[in-house]
């Protein structure tokens, strides 16, 4: 087949002919198929274009991954092709305010696969329709990075159960209404892969999928202007290999980066997405997105390139797996994280500014950083939403901006400090119980590991510890976008302090807050009185207040000046065909958040913009904002509201 050509149209007709006449031709795709390729074939090409438009084997490669669609799609399952039909006509169905996530690893939490479909029915009771498993594929012994080191995508490790286990969990899970997410760990394999082994050894085609050089002068070439990512595990960016030959490994050693500029890793990485599509996973969590194209004499993170993968991917799946979303995972400047955002590139993603800086406001009692970037940096792009988290399985990094922080007069390196200090209670007065995490004495740096529970207070006794849990899911739960519950959390769940018992886990903190299955903290979670019934009580509560407030979906959010140092304020409003769950026009929610550990008082003439009485949605009572209003401590107030005036801003 010859080179790519300028125009998709001819290129199509082409591989439609070359196919047609093919003995290899598989069965057609049918209408459906031919009408979403003729949709984005032009996307597809043009992509493939830039990113691979001097290579001779480019048109090949296009056409391959062209031809594995058509197999896929006509492998997909009835009920998944019914599911892309729905989802086709309601195609921002993730950003309903009934949405609520959970993740959780299977063998900590439910021992594997089966154990999972047994817990179904908790997942049901708490709301769930969004569940992340984390990292379940096959991994080397050993250190897997936590799973993130993959041998095979197309295998369950074996101690959690089989490929078949993983089809039929994402059936059951589909028929109760929960879409199945996982973490798709795309920019490097395992250093076991068979792709990896077979490109070591110089099988033809797979000489070229990793960045594999005989001696350092590119390695030392490209390390100019690369930084280390995991120099505890090794320097650079490169590890040897025996034969004294050295690959790219941008974390760890045994994690090989894929090499993106030959369009044959393109294709086989397709080939894995539409083979998770077609087991029933509705969400790929793309993992470490912003270094999956290196360039000499660039940082070789969030190129351009980097964007027109996800482009090319996106487009492969709107041919062959319609349903299928990604969802972002980019721990980069504030400015860099909207830019995976999209319909074209990642419809979700993870909220990594407004997690650190809830915890930020938490520790100074002074929310006014975590304001500025709701007013400022929450907005994203029509049909996107947030996955809007209290904490993940990883560690706590201080995301924010120098800058941003500079317009309040911190000093964003001394702040970071001050931040670890406190959450690893080296702060006199602290509440947290949290570890350090890759910590540099000689820097100062660090980040921070611990459960929710641990470092709000709860693992000290502090009589705030169960509100400041219940606050910062409040916030989570209110911004818009999908909530995410780490599974656990909403019973109050406390560090593991056991990983430092195990060899393979010791030196990685972040196993702390990956706990197993708190199995006394769930069998009181209906007793009130305990620390895991008050958080189960008050969570439950406001997942139930938030499924009936249509103003909590995916949508704007404006500013709210409370006029009080301690207080977030901010307003939701529904799209205007919304309704309120008694039936009557969609209004306002007022959100007023105390981050102090006293009473506030929010003064009648601040809210002297909204009727003088208001819904309290979390309570169910009726307040007067007439005469002001009492926030406790560590409390939120979700109010139902009439603006009377110009919506205030900041």
């Amino acid at each position: 087949m010859a080179r790519l050509g300028h125009d998709a149209d001819v290129d199509l007709a082409r591989i439609r002919a070359a196919r047609s006449t093919s003995p290899a031709s598989r069965a057609p795709g049918g209408p459906d198929f031919d009408r979403r390729l003729d949709e984005h074939f032009g996307t597809l090409h043009r992509l493939f274009a830039e990113l691979y438009g001097e290579r001779e084997d480019a048109l090949e490669a296009l056409a391959g991954v062209i031809g594995d669609a058509e197999a896929s799609w006509t492998a997909r399952p009835a009920d998944l092709r019914e599911l892309d039909a729905r989802r086709e006509h309601e195609p921002e169905w993730y950003g309903s305010n009934r949405m609520l996530g959970g993740v959780c690893y299977v063998d900590r939490y439910a021992g594997n696969l089966a154990g999972v479909r047994a817990r179904i029915p908790e997942f049901v009771e708490l709301g769930l329709t969004y569940l992340h498993l984390m990292p379940l594929f096959a991994v080397p012994e050993g250190n897997s990075d936590g799973g993130y080191a993959v041998s095979s995508y197309r295998a369950v490790a074996p101690h959690l159960g089989t490929i078949d286990d993983l089809q039929a969990l994402a059936a059951e899970l589909r028929a109760n209404g929960i879409s199945l997410v996982l973490d798709f760990i795309f920019n490097h394999t395992a250093s076991n892969h068979e792709w990896a082994q077979r490109a070591v050894a110089g099988d033809p085609g797979y000489e070229d999928f990793y960045l594999i050089f005989p001696d350092r002068t590119m390695p030392d070439a490209y390390e100019r202007t690369v930084r280390e990512i995991f120099p505890d595990d090794h320097p650079g960016s490169f590890v040897q290999l025996p034969d004294g030959r050295w690959v790219w490994a941008t974390f760890h050693s045994f994690q090989w980066d894929l090499n993106y500029a030959n369009p044959a890793v393109f294709r086989a990485m397709a080939g894995e997405m539409v083979f998770l599509a077609n087991l029933g996973v509705e969400v790929l969590r793309m993992d470490a997105v912003a270094f999956i194209w290196k360039q000499l004499g660039t940082p070789c993170e969030s190129l351009p390139q980097a964007h027109l993968l996800l482009q090319a991917f996106n487009a492969v799946l709107r041919i062959a797996a319609p349903s299928l979303l990604f969802k972002s995972e980019a721990i980069v400047h504030p400015d860099e994280v909207i830019e995976y955002i999209s319909l074209e590139e990642c419809q979700l993603s993870y909220n990594p500014l407004q997690m650190a800086l809830t915890w930020e406001a938490l520790a100074t009692r002074n929310p006014q950083m975590l304001a500025q970037a709701l007013e400022r940096r929450h907005a994203l792009p029509g049909g996107c939403a947030w996955v809007n988290y209290v904490r993940g399985h990883d560690d706590i990094g201080w995301t924010f901006a120098d800058e941003d922080a500079a317009e309040f007069g911190i000093d964003g390196f001394d702040h970071r400090r001050f931040l670890n200090a406190f959450y690893v209670n080296r702060y006199p007065g602290s509440f947290a119980r949290g570890v350090p995490f890759q910590e540099n004495p000689r820097t100062g740096d660090a980040r921070v590991a611990g459960t929710t529970a641990s470092l709000a207070g709860i693992e000290a006794g502090d009589p705030r510890g169960v509100d400041r849990v219940l606050l910062a899911h409040a916030i989570a739960l209110s911004t818009g976008g999908i909530p995410l519950l780490y599974l656990g959390d909403e019973v109050g769940q406390l560090n593991d302090y056991s990983y430092l018992d195990d060899p393979d886990l010791a030196g990685d903190s972040r196993w702390v807050n990956r706990p197993r299955y708190p199995a006394a903290a769930y069998a009181s979670r209906s007793d009130p009185t305990t620390p895991a019934g008050a958080v189960y009580a008050g969570l439950t509560r406001l997942i139930a207040a938030r499924r009936a407030t249509p103003e909590l979906a995916v949508g704007p959010l404006v500013g709210f000046d409370a006029r009080h140092p301690h207080v977030l304020g901010y307003q939701r409003r529904a799209a205007a065909d919304a309704t309120t769950a008694a039936g009557g026009p969609a209004t306002t929610v007022l959100v007023l958040a105390n981050f102090g550990d006293e009473p506030a008082v929010i003064d009648g003439l601040t809210l002297s913009g909204f009727a003088p009485q208001a819904h309290e949605l979390i309570t169910g009572r009726t307040v007067s904002l007439a005469r002001g209003l009492v926030l406790d401590g560590c409390h939120v107030a979700w109010l139902r509201v009439t603006p009377v005036a110009p919506l205030p801003r900041f």
